[in-house]
């Protein structure tokens, strides 16, 4: 009788898995001027390729496994095996400075980073197939970094030149995300209160609809460091007209022209969001909504609005995902943020350092996004109940 395999995304992933064995587990250097050369798994426990062996093994042979049985334990398996290797990171970091020394420097290598990255895609994999409801598997999702974050704020990850860089540099990083985060509160909120009226209006008169976004398409069509350049001349000559507006803090470079850009390139997903969300109410429901005796503005609050929530939810989750990016090209003028201190790494040829500022800008994208996942979520929920 043949067998067939029931998951060959998952059984591609452990293939790659495999062959991701070649590559270094971590980067040892003998301190943080010197480049570091690779190491692999093996070169740093004696054991572990028969239990990496056993583990993919086991992966595979759930591939060919149907039912929510099968994907249970795929679930729980790849997600041990992700904490595993977090934790494995930190335990080689620790070895090798207290058999080589205590300046080392290990970082995470090519191949741990592919390993953890398999491991996310598999139980994304695994969640997608047990569940439809999107709360459940938000939840699911959500779990995955209850093992990792336990291990890294037990101590146990101290040793990697990441950590270690962090430690040196606290009250930097500490200034760089308060930063990061005033960037993203300052764009978003004068994004709404602008970008929201503007798809308003495009709605209540679509033939003024071609003039505004061909405006704002053009806006977005230029590049960020282009944009952020051409605002550094007119407000400095605006500050230098009007002194008074200095004492505000604005200024030709910094915040305020970050700020400005960052809200220009808002408004296009925005005002599409709000012109799409109420663009879908049928004519039906607004008719039903006009023989119940509703006035124009219940119309909207009690009817439009609630359907096109969803839509414009997904507009500012695209926004403030783009605007964690895009904040760190605006510490090219000044404006702070985790970018100052990957252009300070870059200048000076520190790795750890462009990790520092790199790492922590994609976690805050990836906790702002399932922040709105989650809210989206709870919306489903609440419509179908």
């Amino acid at each position: 009788m043949p067998i067939h395999c029931h998951n060959r995304v998952l059984l591609l992933l452990a293939f790659i898995a495999l062959a991701a064995c070649a590559l270094p587990f971590v980067n040892f250097a003998p301190n943080r001027l010197l480049s570091g050369e690779g190491r692999a798994l093996w070169q740093v426990w004696s054991f572990t390729p028969g239990l990496l062996t056993a583990a993919l093994a086991m992966v595979a042979l759930l591939a060919f496994c149907t039912g929510r049985t099968a994907l249970i334990l795929t679930l729980i398996l790849c997600e041990l095996l992700f904490a595993l290797l977090v934790w494995s990171a930190g335990q080689a970091a620790t070895h090798l400075v207290a058999v080589e020394s205590p300046l080392a420097r290990t970082s995470v290598g090519s191949g741990l980073w592919l390993w953890l990255a398999l491991c996310l895609l598999a139980c994304s994999d695994a969640v997608r197939r047990l569940t439809t409801q999107p709360l459940w598997r938000w939840l699911l999702n959500a779990q995955l970094w209850i093992l990792p974050v336990a291990i890294l704020i037990g101590g146990d990850l101290n040793q990697l030149s990441l950590l270690k860089e962090y430690a040196n540099r606290q009250d930097v990083f500490d200034n760089a995300l308060i930063q990061h985060l005033t960037i993203l509160a300052g764009t978003l909120i004068p994004a709404v209160v602008i970008g929201v009226p503007i798809g308003l209006w495009c709605y209540r008169h679509p033939l003024r609809q071609g003039p505004v976004f061909a405006v704002l398409n053009v806006i977005q069509t230029v590049p960020s460091v282009a944009l952020f350049g051409l605002l550094i001349a007119p407000l400095a000559g605006l500050v230098k007209a009007f002194p008074a507006l200095g004492t505000l803090g604005i200024a030709g470079t910094g915040l305020t022209p970050a700020l400005i850009a960052l809200v220009l390139y808002a408004l296009l997903p925005l005002a599409r969001g709000v012109l799409a969300g109420l663009g879908q109410v049928s004519s039906d429901v607004l008719e039903s909504a006009n023989a119940m005796g509703m006035s124009a503005r219940q119309r909207f609050w009690k009817v439009q609005l609630p359907i096109a929530m969803p839509l414009l939810i997904r507009s500012l989750r695209v926004v403030a995902v783009q605007t964690v990016g895009m904040a760190v090209i605006a510490a090219l003028i000044g404006a702070g943020g985790f970018g100052a201190l990957v252009f300070q790494g870059l200048l000076s040829s520190a790795l750890d350092l462009v990790l520092l500022g790199v790492i922590p800008t994609i976690a805050l994208a990836v906790v702002i996004d399932a922040v709105f996942a989650l809210w989206l979520a709870l919306l489903k929920g609440r419509k179908d109940d």
